[in-house]
């Protein structure tokens, strides 16, 4: 039996943080040798953090990370214990992104990234350079304090794996699992059997089983053990890496991580017998015979065994895999964010602007599902996440030693702010509906009307102008109506922030509260929001999650969660509430968008993951959306573009916010775009138009061909009985009365299909017309940009 126990592990790093990050890496070696392993694989860049960025560019980068490596060098971890390291390195002057192993105190080989994340939201391309030179090793002048004290002038650096006296070890590095021709496909037929991959992975909604899936194709093919480990946590941007470390033997999973937890460090193991892979590999004929071609990659020798031929231990064997529902990722992925930005922030807690309606909403259960995270994990004996609450929350010295709370809801009622911020606008159910969710909760809660301040404004702008703007429904222009809407939102941000700064102080405790944002990846790809509005804030946690993704998600924690006023919210029409409320008129979001939620995640999509323009994008809708006409999709296809153009401007100073959603249309990183557009889309919307109007006369001729047929299938079927009716002598005054009343009434059917006809290609004619300029109304009144 040649048994060996492996560990892989979820950090979470922070980026730039050396101390803490060696501190986390120190712990996951300790805990992996208590629990007898014999390697254990760490996250990629681990010991600098994943996030740095531009920093790569700096030379205290790769200072810093050197002499974390020192550090661990300097202890007895790596005594009889293998370490799979991931730094930056610089190689001849070229950064590269790489794995370091360590064994006994000594450097045994730097592996670095053949493959680069270049796309979304990663840029590794802008930082390091890939290595080309595949299956080549060349030798790496270590640096020299780290030279001296392991008495090696130089290690081995390329692309090659480790040969130990029993097995053999290789790594790659998480972009290179997704890649077409993954390294770990030559690596298993060059006789690899232990494949680490260290990962830098962020999450998005609905991907863990996506990345599953290639670990058990990784080896379910070509055999043997795989570990992945991956980063956890907010390492300072708007990602959330979300851990999920798996070991996978021969397409079977022996062990799984967390997705989403407060824990900073998490190991998990697996004891596997390496003849499991030698008898899988060996069963698969077609495999031998590849292998046998293969040009192997180099190997260095280590003269140490991984394995332990007198030890016996408990085989792992094969697990079920938890996949968490998007309700539960929308509940948990965001929560765990805000927690890593506010404790490493160090402030005072949570701010949040509550309408009462549904996004708003979503986001304050997001607080209270870390309220109640948070709750879990002290209840647990999570000392680390004790120590954290108490460090921000505590209010006097006593209780920065004993405080511990006894509920969820006291944990949000030191963390969490509300404040509804009503006009003349404003309902009563949207202020009762904020008022029982933030009960349920447990927070502050406290409503400010801001009529006084938006009549100060209005009066302000009279005695500037001479003139009074109205609402539409008061007889006001457009302007004087999306002004007047556009105060009240604006108001409502700044006393956001002031409050935000105040409400510590009114309690007699310091710093100040994050201000929270709640506009979904929905509105801000139609660009329905006011700029600097509430959509404005410090964190928006909501702000790449689909509006039918948070119905679903606030159904779901009505229950979950027990909040449940969310049935509630969840059913109510979604509405601003900006404009005057009368007897014949009531705002509604999806009105004043002009289009649905709906359809516009399913614009959103088409836009950003399947790379559609206007063109291309009603192609695809006009076969698949069957209950509409070409010129009725065409109308919807160039209105999304023009308020899409005219709107995008608003991307660039949008709240950085949880990336769950491949469509967002964040400026920042993740969807680079321009953000001035010529709003008319002239070529673009005359080919639509084009396209429109032929479709248009196929669903004309095809109609009239019909109708012709029905007229020739009756005509043939009344001189049948003409003919019937002739033969019969005593009947033939009266057969002859009725052909000819069957003959009239023919003509006069063909004479009424052909009026039909003519008055649906008069009605087609008109819907084209009225489609060769689209949005003429709204062109004519709105510039190529809207505030």
């Amino acid at each position: 039996m040649s048994f060996i126990k492996v560990a892989t592990c979820s950090l979470n790093q922070w980026a730039l943080d050396f101390s803490g990050n060696l501190q986390r890496i120190i712990q996951s070696i300790k805990i992996a040798k208590e629990q007898g392993c014999c390697y254990r694989l760490g996250p990629e860049l681990e010991i600098c953090g994943y996030g740095c960025e531009d920093h790569y560019f700096e030379s205290d980068t790769y200072l810093h990370c050197w002499q974390s490596l020192l550090e661990i060098l300097k202890t007895d971890l790596t005594q009889n214990f293998l370490c799979d390291l991931g730094m930056p390195i610089l190689f001849n002057g070229v950064p590269y992104n790489c794995r370091i192993f360590l064994l006994n105190q000594k450097i045994l080989f730097i592996r670095p990234k053949l493959f680069l994340a270049a796309d979304g939201n990663y840029r590794e391309n802008r930082y390091f350079q890939v290595w080309t030179k595949l299956k080549k090793i060349e030798q790496f002048q270590l640096p020299e304090f780290i030279s001296k004290f392991c008495n090696q002038k130089a290690v081995p650096f390329g692309d090659g794996c480790l040969e130990f006296r029993d097995t053999v070890v290789g790594t790659e590095t998480c972009e290179e699992l997704f890649t077409p021709q993954s390294p770990h496909i030559n690596m298993s037929l060059s006789g690899v059997e232990i494949i680490g991959n260290g990962s830098g992975s962020h999450h998005q909604l609905r991907k863990l089983n996506k990345r599953f899936d290639l670990l058990r194709s990784a080896t379910s093919k070509a055999g043997g053990v795989y570990l992945y480990s991956n980063q956890i946590g907010c390492d300072g941007s708007r990602l959330y890496f979300d851990g999920s470390a798996m070991i996978v033997l021969n397409g079977e999973p022996l062990a799984q991580g967390i997705q989403f937890g407060l824990k900073e460090v998490e190991v998990i193991t697996a004891t596997i017998d390496l003849e499991d892979v030698r008898r899988y590999r060996a069963s698969i004929t077609s495999r031998c015979y590849q292998a046998s071609l293969i040009d192997p990659l180099p190997r260095i020798e280590v003269n140490f065994f991984l394995t332990n031929p007198n030890l016996i231990m408990k085989i792992s064997t094969p697990i079920n895999l938890y996949f968490h529902s998007p309700e539960e990722e929308i509940s948990l992925g965001p929560a765990c964010w805000l927690w890593d930005y506010l404790r490493r922030a160090g402030l005072a807690g949570f701010f949040l602007p509550l309408s009462g309606g549904a996004d708003s909403s979503a986001t304050a259960a997001i607080v209270g599902s870390l309220s109640q995270l948070i709750f879990k994990e002290i209840e647990q004996n999570n000392q680390f996440v004790l120590s954290e609450f108490r460090r921000l929350f505590a209010q006097n010295e006593d209780e920065k030693i004993n405080y511990k709370p006894k509920s969820a809801r006291e944990i949000a009622s030191r963390m969490f702010f509300t404040c509804y911020m009503p006009t003349i606008n404003s309902s009563s159910e949207t202020n009762k509906r904020a008022k029982l969710l933030a009960e349920q909760i447990g927070a502050n809660h406290t409503t400010a009307a801001i009529d006084i301040i938006v009549s100060t404004f209005i009066n302000l702008i009279e005695q500037i102008l001479k003139k009074r703007p109205n609402f539409k429904v008061h007889g006001g222009t457009h302007e004087e109506n999306i002004a007047l809407q556009n105060i009240q939102a604006r108001i409502r941000m700044v006393l956001a922030y002031m409050l935000a700064q105040l409400l510590p102080w009114s309690q007699g405790r310091k710093g100040s509260l994050l201000v929270l944002g709640s506009a979904n990846v929905d509105e801000a790809l139609r660009g329905y929001m006011t700029k600097y509005d509430c959509s404005s804030a410090d964190l928006n946690p909501i702000g790449s999650i689909s509006k039918q993704d948070l119905k679903t998600f606030l159904r779901w924690a009505a229950v979950n969660l027990n909040y449940p006023i969310l049935r509630e919210i969840v059913e109510a029409t979604p509405t601003a509430e900006l404009e005057p409320i009368t007897e014949n008129y009531q705002q509604s979001d999806e009105v004043d968008m002009g289009m649905t939620y709906e359809e516009l995640s399913i614009y959103g999509r088409l836009r950003k993951i399947m790379l559609c323009g206007p063109f291309s994008m009603y192609q695809k809708l006009v076969c698949n959306w069957g209950h509409l006409r070409p010129s009725e999709i065409a109308t919807k296809v160039k209105r999304f573009f023009f308020y899409y153009a005219i709107n995008r401007h608003k991307m660039t100073i949008i709240t950085p916010a949880y990336h769950a959603e491949n469509y967002s249309p964040d400026d920042n990183r993740f969807d680079l775009r321009q953000f001035l557009y010529n709003s008319k889309w002239t070529l673009q919307f005359e080919e639509i138009d084009k396209l429109a109007q032929q479709l248009e006369q196929k669903i004309v001729d095809e109609y009239t061909n019909q109708q012709q047929s029905n007229t020739d299938t009756n005509q043939q079927q009344s001189n049948v009985e003409t003919n019937q009716q002739s033969n019969t002598e005593t009947n033939q005054q009266q057969s002859n009365t009725d052909t000819n009343q069957q003959q009239s009434n023919v003509e006069t059917n063909q004479q009424q299909s052909n009026t039909d006809t003519n008055q649906q290609q008069s009605n087609v004619e008109t819907n084209q017309q009225s489609n060769q300029q689209p949005n003429t109304e709204t062109n004519q009144q709105q510039p190529n940009v809207e505030t």
